[in-house]
C-alpha cells in the first residue's frame, strides 16, 4: 500500500490493530474472565460494533486516497473494497438479524439459538477474513 502521509498508517493501524485486538484479545479475555456469559457478549458485541465503524471511516479514507494517487484499479483498492464491503454484510446485515433473534429470546435447543449460532459462525468468518486481508495490508510493503 502506497502510505505517502503519516496519517494513512495512522488510520491503518488504528483500524487493523483495533481489529486484532478486539478479536483475538479483548473478546477471548472477557469470555474467560467473566463468568456471564451474556454479559461478556454484551460488552463484546460493542467492542465490535465500535470497530466496524471505525473500519468505515478509516478504510473509506484510505480507499479514497489510494484511488486518488494510484487509480480505482489499484490491487491495494480490492482488499480495502472487500474489507469494507465484509464489515457492510456484518455490521449492517447479519449483526441486524442476530439482535432480533436474542430479542426472541436465545433459549438452548431452541430455533433462535440455532440461527444465531449459525449467524456468530458466519460472522466470525467474515470477522477472519477481514482481519486477514488488513495484515495483508499491514505487511505489504510501501512503494
Amino acid at each position: 500500500m502506497k502510505l505517502l502521509f503519516p496519517t494513512e498508517r495512522i488510520l491503518l493501524t488504528l483500524w487493523v490493530g483495533g481489529m486484532w485486538t478486539v478479536g483475538y484479545v479483548v473478546a477471548p479475555t472477557l469470555f474467560g474472565v467473566l463468568d456471564d456469559r451474556q454479559m461478556a457478549g454484551m460488552i463484546a458485541g460493542n467492542l465490535f460494533t465500535t470497530m466496524s465503524y471505525i473500519g468505515l471511516v478509516c478504510g473509506g479514507l484510505l480507499f479514497l486516497g489510494n484511488t486518488y494517487r494510484s487509480g480505482v484499479k489499484d490491487k491495494t483498492n480490492y482488499v480495502l473494497l472487500l474489507m469494507l464491503v465484509l464489515i457492510g454484510i456484518g455490521q449492517f446485515v447479519i449483526q441486524p438479524m442476530m439482535v432480533e433473534l436474542k430479542a426472541e429470546g436465545l433459549v438452548a435447543g431452541s430455533v433462535a439459538a440455532a440461527n444465531f449460532g449459525k449467524l456468530h459462525g458466519v460472522s466470525s468468518v467474515l470477522f477472519l477474513i477481514t482481519s486477514i486481508a488488513g495484515l495483508i495490508l499491514v505487511i505489504k510493503p510501501s512503494k
